[in-house]
């Protein structure tokens, strides 16, 4: 089952996703293995990422092996963890 996660960064800047994004994500452009789905943006009070992936297990081997690595060690980031929610996609429909 496809799952989903939110993150807002208060605060968040488009140049720190960048920063971000260079550092977890394939440097082909590509999304990473397991990832249908990516958008961001700004919002009222700084940045939201959200992502959707074919399965929970492939969103945790992300997080855990690619995206808690990454943004430690990418310089210029976000500086604080983000406010995340997630949740098990009951419909999801693709123009």
């Amino acid at each position: 089952m496809a799952y989903a996660v939110t993150h807002n960064f208060p605060n968040g800047t488009e140049e720190q996703y960048r920063a971000a994004l260079k550092s977890v994500h394939p440097a082909d452009g590509n999304l990473p293995s397991g990832q249908t789905y990516h958008a961001a943006g700004p919002t009222e009070d700084g940045w939201m990422v959200v992502a959707v992936y074919d399965s929970k297990e492939n969103w945790e081997r992300f997080r855990d092996e690619d995206l808690r690595p990454g943004l430690q060690s990418a310089e210029g980031a976000f500086s604080t963890p983000p406010q995340e929610v997630a949740f098990e996609v009951a419909n999801l429909q693709q123009g």
